[in-house]
């Protein structure tokens, strides 16, 4: 394991970004502050004379999400030709050079606004909001691209990557197979590429008093089909606490793709975007999967990696949730077998289980009220990833399985066969019981799968 370079201190990130800024003859960086969340690029927010800016930078370079980096100058490039656009996405002032000692990366004028979906969810009026995002989407796949330096997608190739990259991962995930498999056999034609986003989601969209102020992280945007944008914002980890929103957590479908046409966007084709959705959930799940790897290279062993690496959970069970309804009626109502039964806690010394828990505990207790800002942020990572170590010790979540892997990927078994579907369901629902609890479509599924 090679280990990752030291970050830099604030120091050092404020005397980078006061060089940087004299190129445009601006003061030296004021109130330097660390956002929290990003799990692959770094973002920090500060005062320049009396105005606000965000540096965003990858000290590595490049970002490694999905093996789709862009070179940081060239999103820079495309940001400012979004800018330009109309596009609601930020004004780039400044792009960093090797002298500045940052990485790669650039310094853009702050937007007003949250990106925490949370507090959209609960402030914004959902139907307007949900017409300004598809009215910006629309404008996105428009921006003419002569000029940029852009990835292309093509379908056929893409999923052969993510087939090679599931194998490369231990190719042991029955249900990633499984949406491997029903991809391959419902690849839909390739179409005119348009300037496709790539991130358009909540989390990546500012919105202030129920407006929408912003479009931000164009990190993975490339030349493809627009309706994988329109698919990307209703997977269902993007809908957060309103899974029966499907559209971005705010409305129907229906009402987004109506939006979008009347702003200028194409046809909507239902074909296209359930192709799409089942593409980019498998996606984020080999993402998760690589995270994991990111960590355990060395490369980045930021306590984050390791976490998210663990939500690969949450896709295998919108995966199933997505695709069952291939397996005949029996199937569907066929009762799950039992889970395994939980490791009793003993009588005499602590179990492993509960010394992550009281760890977590003291966390809680003594530890976040001494912290703030990016600090409370990775404490509650950490109290989530003993959480996660808990429960596995306790639950027993189902093992992955590289033989029904290997079946249910080339086509020999499918969810025709009897009793298969009971199976995933209850391996889908056992890891995420371990892996991610609170995950709002859990409630969903066990409702749906065990009527409870």
């Amino acid at each position: 394991m090679t280990p990752a370079p030291s970050p830099p201190s604030t120091d050092a990130i404020a005397s980078g970004l006061t060089t940087a800024l004299t190129r445009t003859g601006r003061p030296a960086p004021q109130g330097l502050e660390r956002l929290s969340g990003g799990a692959n690029m770094e973002s920090w927010r500060f005062v320049a004379g009396d105005e606000l800016f965000v540096l965003r930078r990858a000290p590595g370079g490049v970002s490694q999400v999905g093996g789709r980096s862009m070179n940081l100058a060239d999103e820079a490039k495309l940001i400012r030709a979004a800018h330009a656009a109309g596009v609601l996405a930020p004004e780039v002032v400044l792009v960093l050079e090797p002298g500045d000692g940052l990485g790669a990366g650039f310094v853009m004028r702050a937007l007003p606004g949250t990106a925490d979906p949370a507090t959209i969810l609960a402030e914004a009026d959902p139907d307007a909001l949900l017409s300004a995002i598809a009215r910006e989407m629309a404008a996105t796949h428009r921006i003419d691209t002569a000029s940029l330096s852009l990835p292309r997608l093509e379908n056929g190739p893409a999923l052969s990557e993510l087939r090679q990259r599931f194998l490369g991962y231990g190719g042991d995930r029955p249900i990633l197979a499984l949406a491997l498999r029903w991809l391959s056999e419902n690849l839909p034609p390739a179409v005119p590429p348009r300037l496709v986003h790539g991130d358009f989601r909540l989390g990546n969209l500012l919105v202030q008093q129920g407006r929408l102020t912003g479009v931000l992280d164009w990190e993975l945007a490339h030349l493809g089909d627009p309706h994988e944008d329109l698919a990307y914002g209703c997977m269902t980890v993007w809908r957060f606490s309103r899974p029966d929103r499907p559209a971005f957590g705010l409305g129907p479908v229906a009402a987004l793709t109506s939006a979008y046409e009347q702003a200028g966007g194409e046809k909507f084709d239902p074909v296209r975007f359930r192709f799409w959705l089942t593409y980019r959930m498998a996606w984020w799940a080999l993402g998760c999967l690589q995270m994991a790897n990111t960590w355990r290279s060395g490369a980045d062993r930021s306590l984050e990696r390791v976490v998210v690496g663990r939500r690969l959970c949450e896709q295998e069970l919108d995966l199933l949730l997505l695709l069952e309804d291939q397996a005949p009626a029996t199937e569907r109502t066929r009762p799950l077998p039992p889970s395994p039964p939980p490791r009793e806690p003993g009588s005499g010394e602590p179990t492993g289980a509960e010394v992550l828990t009281a760890v977590s505990e003291w966390l809680a207790s003594d530890i976040k009220p001494l912290l703030a800002g990016r600090g409370r942020f990775d404490l509650a990572v950490a109290r989530n990833a003993l959480g996660i170590a808990a429960r596995e010790m306790t639950l027993r979540p189902a093992e992955a399985d590289a033989a029904l892997a290997a079946d249910l990927l080339s086509g020999r078994t499918d969810l025709t066969t009897p009793g298969l579907l009971a199976r995933l369901r209850r391996m889908a629902l056992d890891k995420a019981n371990t892996d991610m609890p609170k995950y709002p479509a859990l409630a969903m599924a066990r409702a749906q799968w065990e009527g409870s």
